[in-house]
């Protein structure tokens, strides 16, 4: 059963923030931005509240700075996590939203990229998303779904697979969805969210090449 930890700090929805525009890409409707002649592209898989939250589409914008082709898909057809509808719980809305079905629909938006000259692509996802390529996972102290203690044994597990790159990082004193969810008037979050979204870049970087 999904803890409702997953839906706390809900954003104010916004289709017209950000310096990008939204576009078809395999498919689905999805926030682009970042110079179209880029070679490297970077996926970002929204958590329950979907592609038009501000504050992630401030992180697209902040990774096209860095010369990213940045898309993020609406995944969720129109259909965010409402908090507190009575017809749609959290419990039914995942139903109508798997992972499988995500897994399928990014499928469609990679070979889009690949069609339009990319040469790779890289993927985040926050909350709502075989480890065969680099991962860097960024947990939070304060969290239920991922306690420390079950990042800590995602982090012995990578370190036995010596042919995959790997980073993990828990970051103290801040809770599930702090990367993305955080509030723009405070200062102390604004700041370790900045620094989860500098260490995610500097791993994109390393690894996301032509």
């Amino acid at each position: 059963m999904a803890s409702s930890q997953c839906c706390e700090n809900p954003p104010t929805l916004s289709s017209t923030c950000g310096l990008g525009t939204v576009e078809q890409l395999g498919g689905l409707k999805t926030y682009v931005t970042g110079s179209p002649d880029s070679k490297l592209a970077m996926l970002l898989v929204s958590d329950v509240y979907g592609y038009e939250a501000p504050n992630l589409r401030k992180l697209a914008d902040k990774i096209a700075a860095a010369g990213f082709y940045v898309v993020v898909p609406d995944f969720l057809y129109g259909d965010p996590y409402v908090p507190d509808d009575p017809q749609k719980p959290i419990q039914v809305w995942l139903k109508a939203h798997g992972t499988d079905k995500g897994y399928e629909d990014a499928k469609s938006v990679i070979a889009d990229l690949k069609s339009k000259g990319i040469a790779a692509i890289g993927a985040a996802g926050f909350c709502w998303g075989e480890v065969k390529s680099p991962i860097s996972i960024l947990g939070a102290e304060v969290d239920k779904l991922s306690p420390p203690e079950l990042v800590k044994q995602f982090e012995e597990i990578l370190s036995g697979k010596t042919e995959v790159g790997s980073f993990v990082k828990i970051f103290p004193g801040v809770a599930h969805g702090w990367t993305v969810r955080y509030s723009v008037d405070d200062a102390g979050a604004v700041k370790k969210a900045e620094e989860a979204h500098e260490d995610m870049l500097a791993w994109f970087t390393k690894h996301i090449k032509r």
